[in-house]
């Protein structure tokens, strides 16, 4: 049996200097009324408590010319003695919010294994262009990853190799907007370019299905069935894209809770985070966070539980564990449980 997890992590590239020492002092972060100490802490009593095999970190730490995003991390397992230690990154981006795999070395071994299409795939590398019509003017627009997704072959020790291909999806926000029409045009223009990376990342899990490769696809969407009003414009969401709702089942993959979202259009429903709305005053929970099994790991015994300090009754009368949940980010981990 091994766990995966997938977490995205607030702001944690701020908590470290540029020669990737941790920063663990009572100066403010980045997050409201939370310092550095606290937020360290709280990130690695939540690693600890979910104990996971490997972790794929939506926001890791910067990797550029002047920090290495591999080196934070390895230094902050050290630091807190987490099991998973050993860091892999793949195509780095400028953003400083990397996608990165913290694992256990002495049970699984791993590598960044990009595919392009001179290995068969039908789309290019996730750090090249994808050439699609995004507006039906029958012109083809090119589509980039500011974040390219994290391919990664892993090796069990039983010697199961399997697929992980690590996403944090562009947001649909309309940032920069000064009015309410552009911020119309702007999450417009947002939602085609996810669409369409989600529609480039769908092609390369149809290569992996077509090829028989057990796969995992696990990350932070910024997306999810019934989010928002746009996805009555476009017919779907970039989740049910990835899926591959429209497919026969054989070639789609599975999470229970974005089926459980499809499937329910009023009511609770399982959220993986949690934002403060400051022009209305509340918090709002939401659905982004996914770990999505081929059909054959299905037939595996795969359980997936979402950390969630309020919703699970566990993390919810662990108060230490409560309070560490909330402080460490506005995102909470999802784990899968698989025997392998």
């Amino acid at each position: 049996m091994i766990r995966l997890a997938t977490y995205n992590v607030e702001w944690f590239n701020t908590l470290f200097a540029d020669d990737g020492t941790l920063i663990n002092d009572d100066s403010w972060s980045s997050r409201y009324n939370i310092t550095k100490r606290m937020q360290t802490d709280a990130i690695a009593q939540v690693f600890s408590k979910i104990d996971a095999d490997a972790v794929m970190i939506i926001e890791a730490p910067d990797s550029s010319r002047n920090r290495d995003g591999t080196q934070a991390l390895e230094t902050f397992a050290a630091q807190f003695g987490l099991r998973a230690r050993k860091a892999l990154m793949g195509f780095t981006n400028d953003t400083q919010q990397e996608i990165a795999l913290l694992y256990d070395p002495d049970k699984l071994t791993a590598s960044h294994a990009p595919v392009s299409q001179l290995t068969g795939a039908p789309a290019p590398r996730f750090d090249g262009v994808f050439k699609i019509d995004l507006d039906i003017d029958a012109r083809e627009d090119e589509v980039v990853f500011s974040k390219p997704p994290l391919e990664v072959l892993l090796e069990t020790p039983g010697g199961t190799h399997l697929r992980l291909i690590g996403v944090h999806a562009k947001s649909k926000a309309p940032h920069g907007a000064k009015s309410n029409s552009q911020a119309m045009r702007y999450s417009i223009a947002n939602r085609r370019k996810q669409l369409a990376q989600c529609v480039w990342l769908r092609r390369r899990v149809e290569h992996h299905l077509e090829a028989q490769d057990p796969l995992i696809v696990l990350g932070d969407f910024n997306d999810g069935p019934g989010l928002d009003e746009y996805e009555k414009l476009f017919g779907r969401s970039s989740v049910e894209i990835v899926l591959g709702t429209d497919q026969p089942l054989e070639k789609q993959l599975h999470d229970p809770h974005a089926v459980g979202a499809l499937g329910q259009k009023l009511g609770a429903r399982v959220t993986t985070s949690r934002f403060f709305l400051r022009n209305e005053k509340r918090y709002l929970n939401a659905l982004l966070d996914y770990i999505m099994v081929s059909p054959d790991l299905m037939t595996r015994g795969p359980d997936w539980h979402v950390w969630h300090p309020f919703d699970d009754p566990a993390c919810f009368t662990d108060k230490p564990l409560c309070k560490a949940l909330l402080d460490a980010s506005d995102h909470f981990p999802v784990t899968l449980d698989i025997d392998l």
